[in-house]
């Protein structure tokens, strides 16, 4: 058993939404200035921050999702809401030791703001992973899948 693909997607969608809100509007308050999660992709990858933020929007809407929805679904503990939050810590921790360094934030934001920046991060992926395990909800059956992908298509 594994969530509607459908449901995960739009799960990923909400959650990457409000992420990217809060790194906008809620991190001014720790830091000073908003967290600029498109530009700094976007200058990892040698675009533009606009090519940052498609990279942001695929990650947490398609690829993120489809990941958990096919491979760790049914190895997360607990209920679809609290399997969201286990797998936002995990692209929490991700994104802190490989992705940050990588985008030149330092381990642990070291060079974006530091412990600050670091907890805001933690806060918008618990957000993401709660809304995208509570709204993909919980695992339906190979079948009803194989059913919901052929309606959709």
């Amino acid at each position: 058993m594994r969530p509607s693909l459908i449901k995960s997607m739009a799960g990923g969608l909400a959650g990457t939404i409000m992420l990217t809100m809060m790194m906008r509007f809620v991190a001014p308050f720790m830091l000073g200035h908003p967290m600029d999660v498109a530009g700094m992709l976007g200058n990892m990858m040698g675009g533009s921050w606009a090519m940052g933020m498609v990279m942001h929007f695929v990650n947490g809407t398609v690829i993120f999702p489809l990941i958990y929805a096919f491979l760790l679904y049914r190895l997360l503990p607990g209920r679809p809401a609290v399997k969201g939050l286990v797998w936002g810590v995990v692209l929490w921790l991700g994104l802190q030791l490989i992705g940050m360094p990588m985008m030149g934030g330092g381990l642990f934001s070291m060079n974006a703001g530091g412990m600050k920046a670091a907890i805001v991060a933690l806060v918008g992926h618990l957000v993401y992973g709660s809304l995208l395990g509570g709204i993909a909800g919980a695992g339906v059956g190979l079948e009803r899948q194989e059913d919901q992908v052929r309606r959709a298509a």
